[in-house]
């Protein structure tokens, strides 16, 4: 249950529709924005979790579907509820990563009703997202310049693509996601790095066992 004044996102590519959801939730107290589609609602996301997402699952773009699915990995404690008009009744679809079903058409009491009844699912309390540890792309340092083939995972739509990467080894860089925009920051690490730091770690574990053996007990 939800009181008064919780953060909802409502996600649809109507216009039309998210303005009267928007108007309708905003009416009975809730604090309500709005995204046109996945990726704009990943943006929203990024600026302030919602409490609750209401999400269309059919939309171009990233879809309903993946959205949900996103979300479900990034935030397991926002309550998720899909709506669509090619499902009917009250139970989520299968496939659907949701914790509630809201029947596209049906009143705007049938969605109050779901928004104040106990979900059973406890999941932990939504949590901002936190800074973004760059990734280490892993090269053999043949190429001085720092060029490398790779295939990226968005950290923030989670979808991939191939990239050439440019960039001096070791030094934090960035490009852009070319599916959300989002920005991704990576660092281009060698294999001789890699080695190096290894030698080093296995140097100082056989010093300590060599200055253990040689002290005497007391």
């Amino acid at each position: 249950m939800f009181d008064r004044g919780a953060r909802i996102l409502i996600v649809d590519d109507t216009a039309c529709l998210r303005t009267t959801m928007s108007h309708v939730l905003s009416e009975v107290g809730y604090r309500v924005r709005s995204a046109e589609d996945g990726f704009s609602a990943l943006r929203e996301c990024r600026q302030e979790l919602p409490d609750v997402i209401l999400c269309d699952l059919n939309m171009p773009g990233m879809s309903g579907f993946e959205l949900l699915q996103v979300i479900r990995h990034r935030f397991p404690g926002i309550l998720v509820i899909a709506m669509s008009g090619s499902f009917s009744g009250s139970e989520v679809p299968s496939g659907v990563a949701a914790d509630a079903f809201y029947q596209k058409g049906s009143s705007i009491g049938a969605l109050l009703q779901i928004l104040m009844t106990p979900h059973r699912m406890k999941r932990p309390a939504p949590q901002p997202p936190s800074a973004t540890t760059p990734l280490r792309i892993h090269c053999n340092g043949n190429e001085p310049a720092g060029i490398e083939e790779a295939t990226i995972t968005c950290p923030e739509c989670m979808r991939t693509f191939d990239k050439t990467l440019e960039g001096p080894f070791n030094f934090v860089c960035e490009l852009d996601c070319v599916h959300c925009g989002s920005p991704i920051q990576y660092i281009i690490v060698t294999t001789a790095d890699q080695t190096s730091t290894r030698a080093f770690q296995h140097q100082g574990r056989s010093a300590i066992m060599s200055h253990n053996a040689s002290t005497p007990a007391i």
